[in-house]
């Protein structure tokens, strides 16, 4: 079960966090991954790295999902160069955290550009590749921010909750061509930030988990690995939460 042999992934925004954990976890099933970053070459140089000690197969590819001209070159260019690519796992985002009336326009528009643009103009390249092979798998990382909305949140809530409306019309536009398109919605996830917080902050953002705790960034990537696999050939247009409860 599981077996991601013989495919090519390629993972936005995989050099952290949620990112990484997933670009392991599709290397560990034995996919070739290629895990784009924007800035920080020496952490994607860290997780390739890690990945390939396991005895997985991976590559770092510059790419910033703003640009989305570079979206069609790069993965047209990936999938040229290796043959195919049968998963894309839409990752990269950033958060520009304000009350409404102290967002600003210019950070509206550049949460928008890389959080939702981006992944749109990787789905449109993707797709490209995958409908030649009547297969593939698309997986957008959203969040429960955006199913729920959040004070201070309002770009990074309107983007993730946007997402979830692209994938169920990518899902009804590709299911006869034999693409599947899904998303998670992970919750508090164990990340550089969340650690960074005194427990006192902690224990208050645990409060409406059910759980009880954080999410690891391995287990939101196992659950985009399920949605990868052949095993979930018969699920599309579906958000799957993972978030511990807080949100049913």
């Amino acid at each position: 079960m599981f077996s991601l042999a013989g495919k090519v992934a390629l993972v936005t925004g995989g050099s952290r966090g949620i990112g990484r954990a997933t670009a392991e976890v599709l290397a560990e099933l034995g996919a070739h991954v290629v895990l784009t970053y924007v800035g920080n070459e020496a952490a994607a140089a860290e997780a390739v790295t890690a990945i390939e000690r396991a005895s997985g197969k991976a590559e770092a590819v510059r790419l910033d999902t703003a640009d989305t001209e570079s979206c069609d070159k790069i993965i047209a260019e990936v999938a040229k160069r290796l043959g195919r690519l049968d998963v894309l796992v839409c990752n990269a985002g950033i958060s520009i955290d304000a009350l409404v009336v102290r967002l600003k326009d210019e950070d509206f528009e550049r949460t928008l550009s890389v959080n939702l643009k981006g992944a749109v103009a990787c789905s449109r390249a993707a797709i490209k590749v995958m409908m030649r092979a009547k297969s593939g798998r698309i997986v957008f990382v959203s969040s429960v921010v955006g199913e729920t909305g959040n004070a201070g949140q309002t770009a990074y809530a309107a983007s993730k909750a946007a997402l979830l409306g692209v994938m169920k019309s990518l899902a009804r536009e590709y299911a006869t061509r034999g693409i599947t398109v899904n998303a998670v919605t992970p919750g508090y996830v164990d990340t550089d930030m969340t650690s960074a917080l005194s427990p006192e902050i902690r224990e208050k953002m645990l409060v409406g988990v059910p759980l009880g705790r954080t999410a690891t960034a391995r287990e939101i990537g196992s659950a985009v690995a399920y949605l990868a696999s052949d095993e979930a050939g018969y699920v599309t247009g579906h958000a799957l939460r993972v978030n511990g409860g807080m949100y049913m």
